[in-house]
């Protein structure tokens, strides 16, 4: 088996924390890569809660999960991550098996729209607190394009911070490849 590229990575991660019957996020929809992966993992029994400020990405990602069958399993809310801990039941605080960050802008749209530092760590702090023992926050930053570069340091301050007896934080990154190429930091809730 060879090295997995940073997104293959997150999804190994992410399944091998999530089961059928789970409350998954996705907290940057984008085009519904990450939701329909969530979607599939939890079944018809579980719960799939897509974040995105712009209307082309929840359009889009509604049309792929349409065509794939598991909309019903989803709700898409056109907001800001930042919005989680508000827009979220509360009856699922304490209880998302996976939270998945997928930064930067939407591919093929307005690349000025981009994640922000300040709503992106709000955002992550709400996760930790709708993490259940033992969930997943995956992280996948850009610093390769303009904003990206302060984000993805802004994010790996937040998570090198995390108490360690509480957290188990890792990042996952090329060492042969720019520095602007993507890497994902994943934090497990113990």
């Amino acid at each position: 088996m060879g090295i997995l590229s940073v997104i293959s990575f997150a999804h190994q991660l992410v399944r091998s924390k999530v089961r059928e019957g789970d409350v998954v996020v996705d907290a940057t929809l984008g085009n519904g890569n990450d939701a329909l992966f969530l979607a599939q993992l939890v079944g018809p029994r579980g719960h799939v809660y897509g974040f995105d400020v712009q209307e082309a990405a929840i359009a889009s990602s509604l049309a792929r999960l349409e065509r794939e069958g598991v909309a019903a399993r989803c709700s898409l809310l056109l907001e800001s991550h930042s919005a989680l801990p508000s827009a979220l039941p509360a009856s699922v605080q304490g209880k998302v098996a996976a939270i998945m960050f997928n930064l930067g802008y939407l591919p093929g749209a307005d690349e000025t729209v981009i994640t922000l530092p300040q709503s992106t760590l709000t955002a992550l702090s709400a996760a930790m607190e709708m993490l259940r023992s033992d969930g997943l926050l995956s992280i996948i930053v850009y610093p390769g394009h303009p904003g990206g570069d302060t984000e993805a340091a802004a994010v790996e301050a937040w998570a090198s911070a995390l108490p360690q007896p509480d957290f188990q934080v890792m990042c996952y990154r090329s060492l042969n490849r720019k520095a602007e190429a993507p890497y994902g930091i994943f934090v497990s809730k113990k």
